[in-house]
């Protein structure tokens, strides 16, 4: 369909977003993609898109192959719908967690090889930092201040929980330590939510106990060229653009200790003239959360054949 590129913002997805297959039906029908595909294989020293077409799952779901998997078929889409629109560019990129660091690539802020071994480095540091003490909870039907009046009851000196993404009015998720994350979940239920939902994962990921692994990434990041995107990208940090290249290493220095702000983001992008999202690589989740941010959106889809060929109409 045809797009409107002031009206116009790519997003890119993060965690969660993973499934067994991601990415094969785009490599086999568009050799650009499977160009992509190999080119990744090639960076990283393990063929990747073997795990992400063929698993298994619990590998796949691996922090450490996760995050560059969902880089790869995001870049191998983004790809793919440039080839279809020359030229073609939207006032606004974003990504959800992880997909900052796609969305950094698409718009020219560091090299796709640097960029995708920089990915690498975000997944082992998280791993590493795992430690098995953290949790996620995902809490439906309670806003912003309630939820951070049960975190700050909920958590002591030694046991803190915290708001983790602030996704789309009425879907907020907690991360942190178990103990408290516990406690949390008890008082939102008591608070009337409608759904307290524990997520199956290995880390707290945007809490205080990914600090170690923030240091880590930002040994990686210090070691990654970073210039100004060719197109503003909206910051999970403060959901403002990040113009220059010290805008982009302290969003990234700061990404995994604090909460994502995609509501706040979506919001910032509506306020300036964009009403079509475009998500690129796998899945819909974010193409939902905007939806029930603003429902007179267009929202489309760019990670299959058939969805890039819409789009790139």
């Amino acid at each position: 369909m045809p797009l409107n590129p002031a009206q116009t913002a790519f997003i890119f997805p993060g965690q969660g977003s993973q499934t067994v297959g991601m990415g094969k039906a785009l490599a086999e029908a568009e050799p650009l993609a499977r160009e992509t595909f190999a080119e990744a294989d090639e960076i990283l020293g393990f063929p990747l898109s073997h795990l992400m077409w063929e698993g298994p799952a619990e590998e796949l779901n691996d922090t450490r192959n996760t995050q560059p998997a969902l880089v790869v078929h995001s870049i191998a889409a983004l790809r793919v719908l440039q080839s279809r629109l020359p030229g073609f560019q939207p006032a606004f990129m974003a990504g959800h967690s992880l997909g900052e660091l796609s969305a950094l690539i698409a718009a020219g802020s560091m090299p796709f090889a640097e960029g995708l071994r920089l990915t690498r480095a975000r997944g082992e540091a998280m791993h590493a930092a795992g430690g098995g003490q953290g949790g996620m909870a995902a809490i439906l039907g309670l806003d912003i201040p309630t939820l951070e009046a049960i975190c700050a009851e909920a958590s002591t000196a030694d046991a803190r929980v915290e708001i983790a993404n602030d996704n789309c009015p009425g879907q907020v998720v907690l991360s942190g330590h178990k103990a408290a994350l516990a406690r949390a979940m008890e008082l939102a239920q008591a608070q009337g939510a409608r759904r307290v939902v524990p997520l199956t994962v290995s880390v707290a990921a945007h809490s205080y106990l990914m600090a170690p692994a923030q240091d880590a990434f930002n040994q990686a990041i210090a070691a990654t060229p970073i210039s100004a995107p060719a197109v503003p990208v909206i910051g999970n940090i403060h959901a403002q653009p990040l113009h220059t290249a010290d805008d982009v290493r302290a969003d990234l220095s700061a990404q995994l200790t604090h909460r994502v702000r995609w509501t706040e983001s979506v919001r910032y992008m509506l306020a300036h003239g964009v009403n079509t999202f475009v998500e690129i690589g796998t899945g819909n989740v974010l193409t939902g959360l905007v939806k029930r941010i603003d429902r007179k959106t267009t929202r489309l889809t760019c990670g299959t054949p058939e969805e890039c060929s819409v789009v790139g109409e």
